[in-house]
């Protein structure tokens, strides 16, 4: 009797939450509780069940047959719902050919269409391994600094470039404060405003060398120049920077000893990575090589490429290596394509090298380049081998304060040109007078 009467409030509390059917808001189940513990070891628990068993227990059912449904579409609403697909309506017919929206033929179609592809070069082209990449496929060889016909332009203080320091502050002061109402005008702005004002001192030395009033600057020209490079077609067309034209070519700048000695020059290689890599492949195209300017134009040989990096995102100009690669193609195709108009396109070493400079700038950094194209025989690595002169980065200023910076009510930095260089300059105008003077 005392045992039942302990368990007896326990027995109620039990048998109330049973007739509820709830135990703090979860359905119970009556009758024997849940195993806890691990399952016994048994074949069934380690093993499963036999085949015949699981064969009886598992029905197979019934393949349902597909049925296709109507998409339904919102094409008699004549509006777009919710929930609803979007029409597909056929091709509407003009009943004639309207240039302006016809997709076109397919390229295997087209008539200059051609199984082998070939890799072009154009002015969007950034190559990943910048200037290595494009001396591997122009079979350059890189020497460092200027050659030593521009760097005797320098040296020699008869030319005078020292008296144009104050005339370059100018232009600089013109094109980063003085041309807009603006109080810092952007890059689109002031790199074609200070390329134009650069030219222009450049020019004031016609005074003293009538020669170089023989000179044409040319923009939005086309060129087009086809080569192979160990069994790869290739070509450079297309728009590009500004060209200055002179009626007489650049003398050769590296004498016939160093043309040989160029035989012993090893081209660098980027093995995985194709030296191909960024160019655009197409298989529509044809074999051009065009300098762009007709027969009997006077300014018929090409002197200077002039390339403004003026974009005023980051993201959207080229960095100094790209514009360096970019620089030496352009110069390359250049040359190339006067090459083949003068000897032909048989491949050979030129008897009188072709010389075109090239020199970019986003207008505040300069990147000056010298090329030589010694031969048109690309097709192996042995052999002679073209020659390029780089002197990169090279600032004209450091900054062109446009806003006083102040800290604690104190000027530290006042507004106008810090860090002028007057040496770059001093090449810039050495590139312009160079096979003049």
């Amino acid at each position: 009797m005392a045992v039942a009467m302990a368990a007896g409030p326990v027995a109620l509390r039990r048998a109330g939450a049973a007739a509820r059917g709830l135990t703090r808001g979860i359905l119970t189940r009556a009758g024997r509780p849940r195993h806890r513990g691990p399952l016994p070891r048994t074949p069934w628990t380690t093993r499963g069940p036999p085949p015949e068993v699981l064969a009886r227990v598992v029905e197979r059912r019934p393949v349902r047959k597909q049925v296709e449904l109507d998409t339904i579409t919102c094409a008699g609403r004549l509006h777009h719902i919710p929930g609803l697909a979007w029409p597909r309506f056929p091709p509407w017919d003009r009943g004639w050919h309207d240039p302006w929206h016809s997709p076109g033929p397919r390229y295997e179609e087209m008539p200059l269409y051609k199984e082998r592809g070939c890799y072009i070069c154009h002015q969007g082209v950034r190559m990943l391994e910048g200037v290595r990449q494009a001396q591997w496929l122009t079979k350059t060889k890189l020497v460092e600094g200027l050659p030593l016909s521009v760097q005797s332009i320098l040296d020699n203080p008869a030319h005078g470039l020292q008296e144009h320091e104050e005339r370059v502050k100018d232009a600089i002061s013109h094109a980063r404060f003085w041309d807009t109402r603006e109080v810092a005008p952007k890059r689109e702005r002031f790199c074609p405003v200070l390329f134009e004002d650069l030219i222009h001192l450049c020019r004031l030395m016609s005074r003293k060398y009538p020669a170089l009033s023989k000179r044409m600057l040319a923009r939005n020209y086309r060129i087009a120049a086809t080569w192979e490079r160990e069994s790869v077609l290739l070509q450079v067309r297309g728009l590009n920077g500004i060209l200055m034209n002179s009626m007489a070519p650049i003398p050769p700048v590296a004498s016939k000893e160093e043309i040989l000695a160029t035989k012993e020059h090893v081209l660098e290689t980027f093995h995985p990575i194709l030296p191909t890599i960024d160019l655009q492949e197409v298989n529509v195209y044809k074999e051009l090589n065009d300098t762009g300017f007709r027969d009997g134009y006077p300014y018929s040989h090409p002197h200077t490429l002039f390339f403004l990096e003026s974009a005023i995102i980051c993201p959207d100009r080229f960095r100094p290596e790209q514009l360096r690669a970019k620089m030496l193609m352009f110069a390359f195709g250049n040359a190339l394509a006067k090459a083949k108009a003068l000897y032909g396109n048989d491949p050979k070493v030129l008897e009188q090298p072709i010389v075109v400079q090239s020199i970019g700038t986003d207008g505040q950094l300069f990147q000056f380049m010298v090329f030589q194209l010694n031969t048109t025989d690309l097709v192996s690595n042995d052999g002679i081998k073209n020659l390029v002169w780089i002197d990169s980065d090279q600032k004209l200023y450091e900054t062109a304060q446009c806003v006083p910076k102040i800290k604690k009510r104190v000027v530290v930095k006042p507004v106008g040109i810090h860090g002028f260089q007057p040496d770059t300059f001093k090449k810039f105008l050495a590139l312009y007078l160079h096979g003049t003077v």
